[in-house]
């Protein structure tokens, strides 16, 4: 059986996403052909570029703008127009791809981004490719550029993603609440004190980590400024070199500082709560990682939206400033029965096994 999973790699969720089950398949299902693919090597330049250039450009610098086109795309009134206009200049910019998934007649393709998903649906309809089509969505809210009519079924991340889906015309048996896929070293449990040794920090120390994402962008260095003092900080700096060289030159008391990392898992295992970025992958790995999070910087949009499905189960809060950030973490440090009580409601809706479960309905 030949199966596709196919991403795009505008977002670093989407891959990550996509890896998760790629990987899971190719462990536990000897019997599957395999292939996983970006869409955007099939696109033409200047597509290409948009997708690469224009969100990071947007959500740093225009995030207004960003927030405005997401709303007008969401919005029933100019919904129809807009996504028949994105419907048709996708598959002018992305013929190549629609080739390549007719020539290959795949038995599945598992798609974890909604232009793949368009894409193939489109050409289902068309009766071009019978594949089955598995959408997995990426994030808590549910945009209506997911939905597509020739989708077989939708992987959600939660009960009230399953709702919005039912809300935007999808059939209760097109849902399966799964949730997002990971990569299972987030499942794994965490020595912490082998942890602390390795980074050098004290275990016994209530420890907070502060992570955004690859750009490392939002205020983490006053954050660490204002709880170095009251916590163990450890900042994720990520891609930004001067964030990095600047918390290195202050040597911050409490504060430990990191660049770009591949051991996030680590990170988390060492820490009793996380500041970050709402983006669905950041959340489906906290919550197996059993952390409670405080959410800082939300795009417009998708991580706000995920922000608000999240609060539905009591996981999250939204602080207004620095000020609220330093209480919040002063009051679960001083009160660990509250914290352990937040963290019972993360574990009630984190999901284990969503690439297990995907695997699953592969047959």
């Amino acid at each position: 059986m030949k199966v596709l999973i196919t991403y795009a790699s505008a977002g670093a969720g989407h891959r990550r996403a996509a890896e998760a089950v790629y990987d899971y398949l190719k462990n536990n299902r000897k019997d599957l052909e395999l292939e996983l693919v970006d869409i955007l090597p099939f696109t033409n330049p200047f597509f290409r570029f948009c997708y690469n250039r224009g969100y990071p450009f947007l959500v740093h610098y225009a995030v207004w703008l960003w927030g405005f086109f997401f709303r007008m795309t969401e919005f029933r009134l100019t919904r129809g127009l807009s996504r028949k206009s994105s419907i048709f200049v996708n598959y002018l910019a992305c013929r190549k791809f629609a080739g390549f998934l007719i020539e290959k007649e795949f038995d599945y393709i598992v798609s974890t981004h909604f232009l793949n998903s368009e894409l193939a649906a489109n050409l289902k309809l068309k009766n071009k490719i019978k594949s089955k089509l598995i959408t997995v969505i990426t994030d808590f809210g549910v945009h209506p550029f997911w939905v597509s009519g020739g989708t077989d079924l939708y992987i959600a991340a939660s009960g009230l993603t399953r709702d919005k889906l039912l809300k935007i015309g999808v059939r209760e048996e097109q849902i399966k609440v799964f949730g997002i896929p990971f990569n299972p070293v987030f499942s794994k449990a965490q020595n912490r004190g082998q942890l602390a040794a390795k980074f050098g920090i004290d275990a016994a120390k209530f420890t907070v980590l502060v992570m955004t994402g690859s750009f490392g962008s939002g205020p983490l260095e006053k954050i660490a400024q204002s709880l170095c003092n009251d916590a163990q900080v450890l900042v994720v700096c990520a891609k930004n070199k001067k964030l990095f060289s600047r918390l290195n030159k202050k040597n911050l008391k409490n504060v430990k500082v990191f660049g770009f990392v591949n051991n996030a898992q680590e990170l988390m295992g060492v820490s009793d709560i996380i500041i970050t970025k709402p983006g669905g992958l950041s959340i489906a790995e906290l919550l197996n990682m059993g952390l409670f999070p405080i959410f800082i910087s939300a795009i417009p949009g998708q991580e706000k939206e995920n922000t608000g499905i999240l609060a539905g189960y009591g996981v999250g809060c939204v602080p207004k400033n620095i000020k609220q950030i330093k209480e919040l973490v002063v009051e679960l440090k001083d009160n660990p029965q509250k914290l352990q009580s937040l963290k019972r409601n993360v574990a009630q809706v984190a999901k284990l096994s969503a690439c297990r479960e995907i695997a699953s309905v592969i047959r």
